[in-house]
């Protein structure tokens, strides 16, 4: 093979690999579960999927009640903390933008009987 076919081949891979990559746009959600009084809830879980229901994630809060889900898809999300019996209300169609992060606070609320 020719060094000019080679540098040719491996421009042409990293054309494609860059095209791919524009393709798979990704971004951050982040944010904090809090209580009914506003204090940071440690060790919730907080559920993400699709607003069509599909491919949820679970992440878990840490000592100050924050948690991330990074590197997803560009697109709109649904998202729902749980915590010792107490629920949020779902978050409907949260946006994740490409290479960006979007914030968000989850309020549980008192458990139903």
């Amino acid at each position: 093979m020719k060094i000019s076919n080679l540098v040719l081949a491996l421009f042409l891979m990293g054309l494609f690999s860059t095209c791919s990559d524009a393709r798979t746009a990704v971004g951050t959600l982040e944010g904090t579960v809090v209580d009914m009084q506003g204090n940071a809830v440690a060790g919730a879980t907080v559920t993400i999927q699709t607003s069509d229901g599909q491919h949820p994630h679970a992440a878990r809060t840490d000592a100050n009640g924050q948690f991330s889900f990074s590197r997803f898809a560009v697109g709109q999300y649904d998202l729902r903390a749980y915590s010792r019996g107490s629920y949020s209300d779902w978050a409907r169609r949260i946006s994740i933008h490409s290479h960006k992060s979007t914030s968000i606070t989850l309020r549980l609320s008192v458990p139903k009987p």
